[in-house]
C-alpha cells in the first residue's frame, strides 16, 4: 500500500543549523562551477564543440558551467533512441516506473540544499525561492508516482453476463518536454516525469539560461535506475532543435512551459500533419499570466499589502503567477497603496546567495532590456510611486516598482512584464473590481481579499482564472492542494500536480471480451 502523499516541507532558515548547511551547500556548487555537461541520448553521453554556456545572472561573469549543444542530427539520434525505448518502457510494470520516480524523490531530498544552492546560483534564487522550488520538485516526484497507482488498473465500466470489459490507460509514446528557467528543477522535473512515470519516453530540452540544473537532475533519473532511452538530454536552441523536434512525425505530444507568443506557435506548428504523421500531436501548454489581487474595501488591509508585495516581488516577479496587478476598491485605494510602497521600500536586494537579501536579479540581459522599457511606459501612463531603477553593471538589478493611478486599459495593465513591476487602479466597488480582473486574455491566477462572504461566492463564480486564492497571495501552488493552470491565453488548463495531469500523457483503451 503506497502510502498518502504529504508535501515536502519548507526549510526553516531562521534555524541556525539549516543555514549552515545551506552555506556549506553553496561552497559545494562553487566547487563545481565551470564544469562541462554532456548530452544523454539512448544511454549515451555525448559531447559537442558548441556549448550553452550558463552564467549567474548576479554576476554575469561568473560562469556556472557550460553544457554541450545538441544539432538536428543529434536531435533526430535521440528521437531514434526514445522511439526505441517506448518499445519496451510502455510495457514495464506502473509499480516499477513509479519507484523509480521515489528514487529519484530520496536522491534529491538528500541533496536538497544542493539543489537549491545550484538554483541560487545559475537562477538567481533567494534563499527562500530557492527551497521552494526544490521541494516543489520533490513534490511532484512524489506525487505523479502515487497518482500512477491510482489510475494504473484504468477506470471501472460494466460488463453483461458472458461479456468482460476493460477501461485501461495507456502511454502515448514520444513526447517533448520544453521547460522554462523561472522554475527551473520544480517544472523540468515535473513536466519530465509526469510523463515518463505514464510509460512514455521522452526529449527533454531545458531552457538555455538554465541548463545545468536539468544536466544535474538527468543524473539523478540516470541513478534512480531509469533505463537507457527513456529520457534524452538535448539542450538547443529553439529555432534548430526545438522546432525540428515539434514537427517530427514520431512526436506524440509536446509538454511545454513559457511564453505565450512561443506556445502559439508550439500550437500552430503541432497542428500540421508531416509526412509520416499518424496521428494528432497532443499540446500540454502552461503559458503567460496578467494576475490580479483584487481588495474589498471590508478586508484586513495589512493582509492585502503583504500579500501584493509578496505575490509582486518574489522571485523578481518572474513567476506566470506572480501579482502584476493590484485592483483596489476607491474607499481603501490610498490606504492598501502607501502600504504597500512602505513595504516595497523596505525590501532587501542583493546577491541571492547572502540570505539577508529579499531580492535579487532578473534572468538576463534581454529580460532587463524588456522590463526597463515597460517602466518607462509605465511613467508615461501612470505614477510611479518607487523603484523604476535598473542596474546591469554586475548582475540585472531591476529595484521592485511599484506605479499607480492607471488606467485599466494602459499597457503595463494588459501586457505580461514578468519582472517587479506591479501597477495600481481603482475600481469603483467589488463588481467593478471583478470588471477589471477579468479585462485581460490571461486567466492564470488571482486573488481576492475580503471578509464579505457574498464577494467571495461572487468571485469564485465570476473570477475567471484557473486559480483562484481568497485572503492570500496569488502565488505559491502546492502540488496536490492546489493544481496549478490556466485559462484563455494562459494555457490549456493542463493543472501539474493534480489529479488528472498523468492521464493528460495517456490515452484511453477499450477491451471487451466474450466467453
Amino acid at each position: 500500500m503506497v502510502v498518502e502523499y504529504k508535501h515536502e516541507p519548507f526549510t526553516d532558515f531562521t534555524k541556525e543549523e539549516n543555514k549552515m548547511a545551506f552555506e556549506e551547500a553553496l561552497h559545494l556548487v562553487e566547487s563545481y562551477l565551470g564544469n562541462d555537461y554532456e548530452l544523454l541520448i539512448g544511454g549515451e553521453r555525448i559531447s559537442t564543440e558548441d556549448k550553452i554556456v550558463s552564467y549567474n545572472p548576479a554576476n554575469k561573469e561568473e560562469v556556472v558551467g557550460r553544457v554541450s549543444k545538441a544539432n538536428r542530427e543529434l536531435a533526430e539520434k535521440a528521437m531514434q533512441a526514445a522511439v526505441e525505448a517506448f518499445k519496451t518502457w510502455r510495457k514495464v510494470k506502473p509499480e516499477s516506473r513509479a519507484d523509480v520516480l521515489f528514487k529519484a524523490a530520496a536522491n534529491i531530498r538528500r541533496r536538497k540544499h544542493e539543489f537549491s544552492a545550484l538554483l541560487t546560483k545559475e537562477a538567481g534564487k533567494p534563499w527562500r525561492e530557492a527551497d521552494a522550488d526544490t521541494a516543489e520538485a520533490i513534490d511532484f516526484l512524489e506525487y505523479y508516482a502515487r497518482q500512477m497507482f491510482r489510475i494504473k488498473d484504468g477506470m471501472p465500466v460494466n460488463s453483461r453476463p458472458n461479456e468482460s470489459n476493460r477501461y485501461d490507460y495507456i502511454p502515448l509514446g514520444v513526447g517533448i518536454i520544453i521547460s522554462p528557467w523561472n522554475f527551473p528543477l520544480a517544472i523540468m522535473a515535473g513536466t519530465t516525469v509526469a510523463a515518463i512515470v505514464a510509460g512514455n519516453t521522452v526529449l527533454l530540452k531545458p531552457a538555455s539560461t538554465t541548463p545545468v540544473v536539468a544536466a544535474k537532475f538527468v543524473e539523478v533519473m540516470e541513478e534512480a535506475g531509469l533505463p537507457k532511452g527513456v529520457l534524452n538530454f538535448v539542450p538547443g536552441s529553439g529555432a534548430e532543435v526545438g522546432d525540428y523536434l515539434v514537427d517530427h512525425k514520431d512526436t506524440r505530444f509536446i509538454s511545454f512551459t513559457g511564453s505565450r507568443d512561443v506556445g502559439l506557435r508550439i500550437f500552430e506548428r503541432a497542428s500540421k500533419v508531416n509526412k509520416g504523421q499518424i496521428w494528432m500531436k497532443r499540446l500540454i501548454a502552461e503559458m503567460g499570466g496578467k494576475d490580479t489581487i483584487v481588495v474589498d474595501k471590508e478586508a484586513d488591509l495589512e493582509l492585502a499589502a503583504t500579500s501584493i508585495v509578496s505575490s509582486a516581488f518574489g522571485f523578481s516577479g518572474q513567476k506566470c503567477s506572480a501579482c502584476s496587478r493590484a485592483v483596489v476598491v476607491e474607499d481603501v485605494y490610498d490606504q492598501v497603496l502607501n502600504r504597500v510602497v512602505q513595504l516595497t521600500n523596505e525590501l532587501t536586494q542583493g546577491d541571492p546567495a547572502d540570505y539577508a537579501n529579499d531580492m535579487a536579479t532578473v534572468i538576463d540581459q534581454n529580460a532587463f532590456d524588456k522590463i526597463m522599457s515597460y517602466i518607462e511606459i509605465g511613467k508615461q501612463e501612470g505614477k510611479l510611486m518607487t523603484g523604476g531603477e535598473g542596474d546591469n553593471s554586475k548582475g540585472y538589478f531591476i529595484k521592485p516598482t511599484v506605479f499607480a493611478d492607471l488606467s485599466q486599459d494602459a499597457r503595463i495593465m494588459k501586457e505580461e512584464i514578468f519582472g517587479p513591476v506591479v501597477g495600481f487602479t481603482k475600481a469603483k466597488d467589488f463588481d467593478h473590481a471583478i470588471e477589471i480582473a477579468n479585462n485581460t486574455e490571461y486567466g492564470l491566477t488571482g486573488a481576492v481579499i475580503t471578509t464579505n462572504r457574498e464577494h467571495i461566492q461572487k468571485a469564485r463564480e465570476d473570477f475567471h482564472v484557473g486559480n483562484l486564492y481568497f485572503n492570500r497571495g496569488c502565488t505559491g501552488a502546492i502540488v496536490g492542494y492546489q493544481p496549478f493552470g490556466g485559462f484563455h491565453m494562459s494555457g490549456t488548463n493542463s493543472k501539474a500536480g493534480g489529479p488528472d495531469y498523468i492521464l493528460l500523457h495517456m490515452q484511453a483503451k477499450t477491451t471487451s471480451e466474450v466467453y
